[in-house]
């Protein structure tokens, strides 16, 4: 009776050495007491022993006593093992198998996949006369949902209702869950239909399920119209549930309303960990609210909660991101100057930072402090620093870096190599981009669908049209998909060489393609016409995408505006910028500047006044550039009252004119 006591209770090492004592007197534990033991050890290898154990002492173990050994080989992955011991039971004459014992064996094999092996259970299940119960059926159809097999796992839920086993809420939430995990919502919901028709109530796993499911798949507004009904039923979501729904937020930019969700955690008990302040804070990071992040991080410190790279590393980049290099510098070295280990991420953001801003020097001391740290630098590392001296044009300096990398047993990516082509193609040295995209061949580094454009681009300044389009080809036959700004650099190459037919033969073999162009697409392709081709052509097509209703950018309207202002087409230029402003764009004093530049370069004096009353009109002040020109124009043109006005003007905005005005 102790060592059964000291079983049952956990007190394991107590219940074995009551046992050791029980020999010593010829004594014998019970089968219970055993069954206890093997339960309690059923993680370890252990379990071994008090099965041999029973055997020896010639107690007639019962079937829950195989249940249990074959449940813990089962959870040890040792299926080989927990098969052995069935076959060995089975040829037993007294070996009488139950439900249970089944069951155990079916989850075991499903778990890793098995699920042929633990069909077959079932099958010789129903051979020993034994009738599944719905935990039987649930664990196949769990297993078959899992995989993906849906329609065979229905199959089995069919199964259920036929041999009178009635699917129940268990059941109904695995199928649905097979579906959201393949991303059919609409399955799962016509599953959740199914279970409400048969007076099944949801429970709150099904909800926190849909949820989730919702959320995933970027339906936040149906996601808490169903926490709403949660709550109207009497079910809280768990930690799980507001995660999931803080983290869709953040994804969209609510970042405010996820900050509430985690209030809304806490004032109902629970507690958020990590995860959840780190998504927060990322969330604040990714907005530019920095401060906010901060904030939100001291939160997380005071309540004993270890900020983890994932939180400190989003602070990191969001004070980079807002240009507050002094104050991320201070935080980088707040947090690599402690005891704790440091990762290589926090790292590589000051560096790259640090590289894209140019201070080169910054990041190379940065690079020797991670060997004092102890830490390796990553490729990523290596990528920021070739960066940098390609930026500040020491493009041998940054080629030797190929060779640090090799040296800390790396190869370089596809990263490292682009990134040192593109600073060739500023450089218009294509011989060393060809050079670098053989050396990537011979390393196995396959070349994206960015290194293409890339070499495009390169080859495109020095019009070596003819090898552009050998390239676009060569992407498609290496299965490379070229992207819009691939078409978009070859258009702009062939309207700079004033083929302006191919450039629109590009733009129509992009929709072949499945590419939408791209606003950028159409800027090109309307400064192609403006430029090289008829002014005409580009006003038709304007006309042509907005009438299909294209979005197009405000450069379009003001390359348009220039042409006609430059052919002396006044009005065509104001009603192009009347629609400019009747599309919602916002008009600034550069616009009318370029403008009423052109027109005064035309003589077109008159025209010139009137934008420049448009632009007072619409509440623009004019700086004092605009001002000179206008002052100039109104001087050689002879017109002296509007010249006074104009000094007049000036004086009133505080722009001081010129003497020899006065």
């Amino acid at each position: 009776m102790l060592a059964f006591t000291y079983s049952r209770s956990e007190m394991v090492h107590d219940a074995l050495y009551v046992i050791a004592k029980m020999k010593d007197f010829d004594m014998l534990p019970t089968i219970p007491t055993y069954n206890s033991l093997l339960y309690n050890m059923r993680h370890t290898d252990q379990v071994w022993s008090i099965y041999y154990e029973i055997k020896s002492i010639g107690s007639s173990q019962s079937d829950y006593t195989n249940s249990i050994l074959v449940d813990g080989l089962c959870r040890q992955s040792r299926l080989e093992d927990a098969l052995s011991v069935f076959q060995e039971n089975e040829r037993g004459d007294e070996f009488m198998p139950s439900v249970v014992l089944f069951n155990t064996l079916m989850t075991g094999f499903c778990k890793l996949g098995f699920l042929d092996t633990a069909k077959s259970f079932f099958c010789t299940m129903l051979k020993y006369g034994l009738l599944p119960d719905s935990y039987s059926y649930n664990i196949l159809i769990h297993g078959l949902c899992m995989a993906g097999y849906m329609e065979e796992a229905l199959g089995f839920t069919n199964d259920m209702e036929r041999d009178g086993v009635g699917p129940d809420v268990v059941t109904y939430n695995i199928i649905a869950k097979g579906y959201h995990l393949l991303g059919l919502m609409s399955g799962a919901w016509e599953t959740i239909r199914k279970m409400l028709s048969k007076g099944i109530n949801p429970d709150s796993i099904t909800y926190t399920m849909l949820v989730c499911g919702y959320c995933q798949t970027g339906n936040i507004k149906e996601a808490f119209k169903l926490q709403e009904e949660m709550l109207s039923k009497g079910f809280q979501l768990n930690t799980v549930s507001y995660g999931v729904l803080i983290s869709s937020l953040c994804k969209i930019g609510q970042v405010s309303e996820a900050l509430r969700l985690l209030y809304e955690m806490e004032s109902i008990g629970l507690k958020p960990d990590i995860v959840t302040y780190s998504i927060l804070i990322h969330g604040f990071c990714r907005t530019g609210e920095v401060q906010r992040a901060i904030q939100l991080y001291k939160e997380m410190s005071l309540k004993k909660i270890i900020p983890n790279s994932y939180a400190q590393s989003a602070i990191l980049l969001g004070l980079c991101n807002k240009g507050m290099i002094s104050e991320a510098r201070t935080y980088f070295d707040s947090l690599t100057e402690r005891e704790f280990p440091v990762d290589i991420i926090l790292f590589n953001i000051m560096i790259n930072k640090y590289a894209k801003l140019g201070c080169i020097g910054e990041a190379i001391q940065l690079y020797t402090r991670i060997f004092e740290k102890g830490i390796s630098p990553s490729i990523v590392t290596f990528n920021s620093l070739i960066y940098g001296f390609c930026r500040i044009r020491k493009l041998e300096e940054a080629k030797r870096w190929l060779y640090h990398i090799e040296a800390h047993g790396m190869l370089p990516s596809v990263v490292t190599y682009t990134t040192l082509m593109n600073a060739y193609s500023v450089e218009e040295n294509i011989d060393s981009m060809i050079e670098l995209l053989l050396e990537m061949k011979i390393k196995g580094v396959e070349p994206s669908h960015i290194t293409y454009t890339v070499l495009i681009k390169g080859l495109s300044k020095r019009l070596r049209l003819q090898e552009c389009i050998q390239l676009l080809d060569h992407m498609y036959v290496s299965g490379i998909s070229p992207d819009q700004i691939t078409y978009n650099t070859l258009i702009q190459c062939f309207c700079k060489a004033q083929n302006l037919s191919k450039a629109f033969q590009l733009h129509d073999e992009m929709s072949l393609h499945n590419l939408q162009p791209t606003p950028v697409t159409y800027n090109v392709l309307i400064n192609g016409l403006c430029v090289y081709g008829d002014l005409k052509d580009a006003d038709r097509l304007l006309n042509i995408l907005q009438e299909r209703k294209v979005i197009l950018r405000k450069v379009a309207y003001t390359t348009l505006i220039k042409a006609h202002c430059v052919k002396g087409s006044t009005d065509k230029a104001k009603s192009l910028f009347c629609q400019m402003r009747e599309t919602g764009f916002e008009i600034s004093v550069r616009d009318y500047s370029a403008v009423i530049n052109r027109l005064c370069k035309r003589g077109l004096i008159i025209e010139a006044k009137e934008f420049f009353r448009m632009m007072i009109f619409d509440g623009i002040s004019p700086d004092k550039e605009i001002c000179a020109v206008m002052v100039e124009a109104s001087n050689q043109g002879g017109d002296i009252t509007f010249l006074c006005l104009m000094l007049c003007l000036m004086i009133k905005l505080g722009l001081l004119p010129d003497q020899s005005y006065c």
